[in-house]
């Protein structure tokens, strides 16, 4: 069981940001789960889906995207400490369902813009390129459906809404 942890260096801070370094999907998908928090095998164990495996951790090194920051302490060897603090009552989505539902939104959104908007979508594409969560994507939702409207109007838009609030309430 490998336990150690990484971090992103500001090199990786960069690419989350700006998409400069043209990082590949998964590996950028993989980049943005890294927290500082995670183990190696949290996060492979989260990106097990997407075919992704250590070798894509080592490939980030290599790109000095991240840092190892250190190894996970075992519970018999960690000092005693005070209880931790009780979680809030919000329910979060496990990150694999986060990942899942981003990507879905992605493929909608390339999809669809490309063939209903066409070139006149070019802007809204960079917007969706620049995306970086599914709240990014729920900001998208009116501009995306003006422009379908204008394109090809009411009843394209309204079969479009419905499918991208499917994948925007969804929980996977």
């Amino acid at each position: 069981m490998n336990t150690s942890i990484y971090d992103k260096t500001a090199k990786g801070r960069e690419e989350i940001a700006t998409r400069k370094h043209q990082l590949a999907p998964r590996l950028r998908t993989l980049l943005v789960l890294i927290d500082g928090r995670k183990t190696e095998e949290e996060l492979l164990r989260n990106v097990a889906g997407l075919g992704l495996t250590a070798g894509a951790l080592t490939e980030l090194l290599a790109g000095e995207f991240i840092v190892l920051s250190t190894s996970y302490v075992s519970l018999a060897e960690a000092p005693a400490a005070a209880p931790p603090e009780p979680e809030p009552e919000q329910v979060k989505q496990p990150v694999a369902a986060q990942v899942q539902q981003f990507q879905s939104l992605y493929n909608f959104f390339n999809k669809t813009i490309k063939s209903t908007i066409g070139l006149r979508g070019f802007t809204l594409q960079l917007k969706v390129e620049k995306a970086s969560s599914v709240d990014d994507f729920r900001e998208l939702r009116m501009p995306y459906l003006e422009a379908v409207q204008k394109a090809k109007g009411n009843d394209t838009a309204a079969a479009l809404a419905l499918q991208l609030d499917l994948l925007l309430d969804t929980a996977y």
